[in-house]
């Protein structure tokens, strides 16, 4: 008995390997994605919950929602992708963003 421990990955065909790297690779995918809707969920529950104490905070919480709704048109609704960019280009000439 050692105290080194087994590599049992080396014991295994190249195809049993390579389906543990994916298993393993998914899970850590699926992992950023469950932590990634936790903070998004964070973040809008402060967005509801925290009133805007000025113009630029307001601008915030309106970029925020401005994307949601232009991630969510179809890539054919090119007007209203337009609309939303020239919004957010008048938010940012505004705030002084350039």
């Amino acid at each position: 008995m050692t105290d080194h421990p087994v590599d049992l990955d080396k014991h295994r065909g190249m195809a049993a390997q390579k389906a543990t790297e994916l298993r393993r690779a998914l899970s850590e995918v699926e992992s950023n994605v469950r932590q990634l809707r936790e903070r998004e969920a964070d973040l809008e529950n402060r967005l509801m919950t925290v009133p805007a104490t000025s113009w630029p905070e307001a601008a915030v919480k309106a970029r925020y929602l401005l994307n949601l709704y232009a991630a969510s048109l179809p890539t054919e609704d090119t007007r209203h992708r337009a609309l939303v960019a020239a919004l957010l280009d008048d938010f940012a000439r505004l705030a002084g963003e350039g």
